[in-house]
């Protein structure tokens, strides 16, 4: 019981560090979002549904950066 619930935290918090990180700090929260979905689908959430969108937004987190960097030829964001 005490697994599916830290497995279901994790789908959460996977979501929304993905989530968060298209707006600030993705090259950090991507892997972060990434791993925590990861874990939570091998452990076997009830939240697979959450754990798949956090680890698309993970995902896009560094397409986003990488984009940023193709466009302005720098590591980070400049506006």
């Amino acid at each position: 019981m005490t697994a599916t619930k830290d497995a279901d935290g994790m789908a959460v918090a996977s979501f929304i560090l993905g989530l968060l990180g298209l707006l600030v700090l993705n090259v950090f929260l991507g892997p972060i979002a990434i791993a925590l979905a990861s874990a939570a689908l091998w452990r076997g959430t009830a939240r697979r549904g959450r754990a798949f969108l956090g680890l698309g937004l993970g995902i896009a987190d560094l397409l986003v950066l990488v984009a940023f960097m193709q466009f302005d030829s720098t590591v980070s964001w400049n506006f």
